[in-house]
């Protein structure tokens, strides 16, 4: 038996019962991919269902508001992908008619919508022949065949693609897709994958010669960088001060408070002697607490946040500062660190 065959037999078998798995409507479906990119299916299937259930059709996603759709994403991380996502409902009902595309050749072209997604949306949609290559079947790939070339090369991409499209069952495109990505999810998992059950492991270059560990091969990460961020609390009776972001950095066009950056972590004498904190402050800072610093990961980012409470503190407001009611904080887009900070607080 084919090794494409060996994969839908075990998928039949073996397949999570997901929702977006019961439909062909290229809504639903992209819907599912976006949220699951960067993401585990257990994290992002409330938030597949809470957006389903907001917006049921691309019409009422293009008509919502961005901070609505940002306090939706909340906790998902990778904002910009929610920011894209309404770019694109518009985009349909503007040039579409309404009409969410299946084809791959239109599917490119909206914002936020890479190779992998709109070959997933083509493929699961209206079965278009095409080969859908994310991280799962990069895995799959590398140990059957034994390919070291890495996966995050140019050539290695090429490769990827290139074995992708020769494997791929012309007749059943779509759940020979959703079969490979599921058999590389489950089953040949990155750490620990299940090779005693494994159907096609006589015929798998990395079960033959012991090198299920070292495939696939990756080119270094990008450097991590650090950043310091200290956050001031300030309140005025029932009402916090809070900040708009701008669209040029990390969470972008959320809400969070008022920030002041640091290259390396301060005391807080050092702290509010900077230039940047006078300015907002003044010289008497009226200090409650710092709270203990928490490491937030990003990619390519390592986030040091603490928060510094402070009490009837005068503040000299900046344009992007408003004050706003702190039972309002549940309808804001917020950073999930800084959420969780707030929340801790006023028991949100």
């Amino acid at each position: 038996m084919s090794f494409s065959n060996e994969l839908l037999k075990w998928y039949q078998q073996n397949k999570r019962d997901l929702p977006w798995r019961h439909t062909s409507n290229p809504y639903i479906i992209w819907l599912s991919e976006i949220i699951l990119q960067q993401t585990r299916v257990e994290q992002g299937l409330p938030y597949f269902q809470r957006f389903l259930e907001q917006y049921p059709d691309v019409l009422s996603f293009a008509a919502a508001a961005e901070d609505d759709i940002l306090k939706l994403w909340q906790g998902l991380g990778y904002y910009s992908r929610g920011r894209n996502m309404l770019k694109t409902a518009r985009t349909v009902v503007d040039n579409y008619n309404g009409s969410f595309p299946q084809k791959y050749d239109d599917l490119i072209k909206l914002k936020g919508i890479g190779e992998y997604t709109a070959t997933a949306i083509a493929s699961f949609s209206a079965n278009e022949a095409k080969a859908v290559v994310d991280g799962n079947v990069y895995r799959v790939l590398a140990r059957y065949f034994g390919i070291d070339e890495p996966i995050n090369s140019p050539k290695g991409k090429k490769l990827f693609q290139q074995t992708a499209n020769e494997l791929l069952n012309k007749q059943q495109p779509g759940l020979h897709n959703q079969a490979m990505m599921e058999f590389g999810a489950m089953l040949c998992k990155p750490k620990n994958p299940a090779c005693g059950i494994c159907p096609v492991r006589e015929g798998c270059y990395a079960f033959l010669h012991n090198a299920v560990n070292s495939l696939p091969v990756k080119l270094n990460k990008v450097k991590v960088r650090d950043r310091y961020f200290n956050y001031f609390l300030v309140t005025d009776g029932d009402n916090i001060l809070m900040n708009k972001r701008d669209d040029k950095d990390i969470w972008a066009n959320m809400y969070d408070l008022p920030l002041v950056e640091t290259d390396t972590l301060l005391t807080p004498e050092e702290l509010f002697y900077l230039p940047m904190v006078k300015e907002i402050f003044g010289t008497d800072i009226k200090l409650v607490e710092i709270l203990p610093l928490k490491k937030h990961i990003l990619t390519h980012q390592r986030l040091h946040v603490r928060l510094i409470i402070l009490n009837n503190q005068p503040v000299k407001l900046k344009e992007q500062y408003f004050f706003t009611p702190i039972e309002n904080l549940q309808k804001l887009a917020l950073p999930k660190i800084v959420f969780i900070f707030l929340k801790n607080i006023f028991n949100l």
